[in-house]
């Protein structure tokens, strides 16, 4: 494990749990199934943060999958994610599932934004994936 890779592992989960990362989203970034919708949706913030492209397009469900997906951003305009409020986690059906929550996150030098979202999860094998947000 590389120094910065320790360092990320010993900081705080970006997903705002209390936990440090290893013991909370690395978990399911290194393999294990999120038991829920919610942590599924809280590491997928995670990823984001991390930038592991890779951990969302397999959290994300094959129906709805984009073919590719880059998180690099253009030169000056990185994106700096700065908080996640997790606002309602619902239980639709036995393999379903919906979360309410806003990021906000920040571009380049501008001005902080909130993105609110309604996002449906659906369990398939016993592993949450992401749907899509209404």
């Amino acid at each position: 494990m590389s120094p910065s890779s320790r360092d990320a592992a010993s900081a705080a989960c970006p997903c705002g749990l209390p936990a440090r990362y290893e013991a909370c989203c690395g978990l399911f970034h290194a393999g294990a199934p999120a038991p829920d919708a919610e942590r599924l949706m809280r590491s997928r913030y995670s990823a984001y943060v991390l930038q592991r492209a890779d951990y969302l397009l397999a959290t994300w469900h094959p129906d709805t999958r984009p073919a590719e997906l880059s998180l690099d951003d253009a030169p000056g305009q990185r994106t700096q994610w700065l908080g996640l409020s997790v606002h309602a986690h619902t239980v639709t059906g036995i393999d379903s599932a919906e979360v309410r929550f806003t990021a906000r996150y920040r571009i380049g030098g501008g001005s902080a934004v909130r993105m609110a979202e309604h996002s449906r999860f659906l369990r398939l094998d016993g592993r949450w994936y992401y749907l899509d947000a209404v």
